[in-house]
């Protein structure tokens, strides 16, 4: 009792002089933390002999994902080394199979809807940030009844008319911001290349009266949602925590902007409009029920969210990309000059096709820099592993790692080299897809209609960056569209180098469930004459 008394009694003295909030904060955190170790210990020390093995690491409270500092590509391909394509670790307190490799992301990401289930893990993150009734927060036949309605700005069509948006966009924000006046200078890309993701989406996908109401500071309100996406919150959404104050403030003002929109269009009965807002406000569920105005706002806000934490990520590491590599730079204003003509025509949308290096540009950098590095579905009824004794139990969690495969030496060449070439079917660092392309042609792999039109599976291809499967990113052709008009303008405008003229990039943030550069990403910029 000695031992005892001596450590626990200056404890209980500090902690008998904390105010109320501080005890009740201490003790909550205490409680959490002892159930989630007694709940760890239950789970390692009953172990059923058919389960995948167990990975045993120093942060087993948190977890690999959601360790600030960690690397979780590093983790997941350490130990794909040491175990095979399936393993299984503690994340949350719980017991996380991790199944890698093509065929785990077709086991995870393909898998029946009475199997796994997203809605279960996500909804946590995603109501608070994208309001009530809307993606995770509602069944999924109604999800994918929403999904079907927002696919409307997604065609071909709208496509055309969205290239000379997106162009005008980045040009005029390049013209006033105060960090490009000049010849030259250094910025720190990240913010830049965020506000440029969320004016050129919001003008092309949502219309120039909403793109009108939008300048920095509610791009800023963007990132205050995109924040709330913090990894800890899986366990302390509810939390009066900072980064959660400022997401719901941010939340309730940018649904007030869409309501009060919408209020405005009724008003002056305008419903001829030709944008998101007014398809969302002329559509009806199958059941016969008009869309909710609140349903619409959190729609538009999930349209733009769903899309802006993965381009905003990816035009920055594009970025950080070509400042490491200046010759890729010069060789795309080249390419330019090449096949759009000396004077640079305003950019059509059937001149992206014309620009084969752009394009390999946006698909090397989402290879080396996925912006979701872990995907997770709660299991529903035990699943067996194809060729193997392991079954997974509804007690486990799933998760793919899609950026595993996609920096396999077995399917890409000198996986780590970035090399936009690689692209290049005759290249000899072409992915085995790229070379069997004829064999692996994703027009002619099977589709699968999950409620709001047909895609393709997926689960061919080692290549997955926008998902796979019911949940797979409906805004993947938009995504392209967006980051090579983006990187098309930027080129055509500027020189890019490291500040100290090296070749190296810069690290990557685990600190959110987007990958995205550390910063301060300072690059070097110098106006083309």
């Amino acid at each position: 009792m000695g031992f005892l008394q001596d450590v626990a009694g200056p404890l209980l003295e500090g902690f008998s002089t904390l105010g109320l909030a501080s005890q009740i904060g201490v003790a909550t955190a205490t409680f959490v933390v002892v159930a989630v170790v007694l709940n760890v210990l239950k789970q390692v020390l009953f172990k059923s002999p058919n389960e995948p093995p167990m990975v045993f690491h120093w942060f087993p409270i948190i977890g690999s994902t959601i360790t600030y500092g960690m690397d979780p590509p590093k983790f997941f391909h350490e130990n794909r080394k040491k175990h095979g394509d399936c393993f299984t670790f503690i994340l949350l307190g719980k017991k996380t199979t991790v199944y890698v490799g093509p065929e785990g992301n077709n086991f995870i990401l393909n898998g029946k809807i009475r199997d796994v289930n997203a809605e279960e893990i996500y909804t946590v993150l995603t109501t608070p940030v994208f309001g009530k009734d809307v993606v995770y927060d509602c069944p999924n036949a109604k999800l994918m009844e929403q999904k079907k309605f927002m696919k409307i700005a997604l065609t071909t069509e709208a496509f055309r008319s969205y290239v000379p948006i997106i162009s005008d966009e980045v040009t005029s924000y390049l013209k006033r911001t105060p960090d490009f006046k000049g010849q030259s200078g250094v910025v720190n890309i990240c913010p830049k290349m965020a506000q440029i993701t969320i004016f050129t989406a919001s003008h092309a996908l949502q219309g120039k009266e909403i793109r009108d109401q939008f300048d920095e500071k509610l791009a800023d309100l963007y990132h205050d949602l995109d924040m709330g996406f913090s990894p800890i919150n899986f366990m302390l959404h509810w939390a009066p925590l900072p980064w959660n104050n400022r997401r719901d403030h941010a939340q309730r003002t940018v649904a007030k902007i869409y309501m009060d929109t919408m209020k405005r269009r009724r008003a002056r009965g305008d419903d001829g409009q030709k944008d998101m807002m007014q398809h969302l406000m002329n559509s009806t569920y199958k059941n016969g029920t008009k869309v909710p105005d609140h349903e619409i706002a959190h729609m538009m806000i999930a349209l733009l969210m769903a899309g802006q934490h993965s381009s905003s990520s990816t035009s920055s590491w594009i970025m950080c990309r070509l400042a490491s590599r200046p010759d890729v730079m010069e060789a795309l204003y080249q390419e330019q000059i090449d096949n759009l003509g000396k004077d640079l025509p305003p950019l059509k949308y059937e001149d992206l096709a014309k620009l084969p290096l752009n394009q390999a540009i946006v698909k090397e950098t989402l290879r080396l820099h996925a912006p979701i590095h872990s995907i997770m579905r709660a299991v529903k009824s035990p699943m067996p592993v194809p060729g193997t004794k392991y079954v997974i139990p509804t007690d486990h969690v799933l998760l793919a790692a899609p950026g595993v495969s996609a920096t396999d030496s077995q399917y890409f060449p000198e996986p780590d080299k970035w090399e936009p070439a690689r692209w290049q079917k005759d290249h000899p660092l072409a992915p085995s897809m790229v070379r069997n392309e004829d064999e692996i042609n994703e027009e002619e792999e099977e589709k699968i209609d999950y409620g709001y039109g047909l895609v393709s599976k997926g689960s061919a291809s080692p290549y997955l960056p926008f998902g796979a499967g019911r949940h797979r990113c409906i805004g993947e052709h938009f995504a392209n569209v967006q980051l090579q008009t983006i990187t098309a303008e930027i080129v055509r405008a500027f020189k890019f180098r490291n500040v100290d003229g090296s070749d190296k990039v810069i690290g990557t943030d685990y600190a959110s469930l987007f990958s995205r550069p550390l910063e301060p990403a300072n690059i070097y910029w110098e106006r083309r004459n």
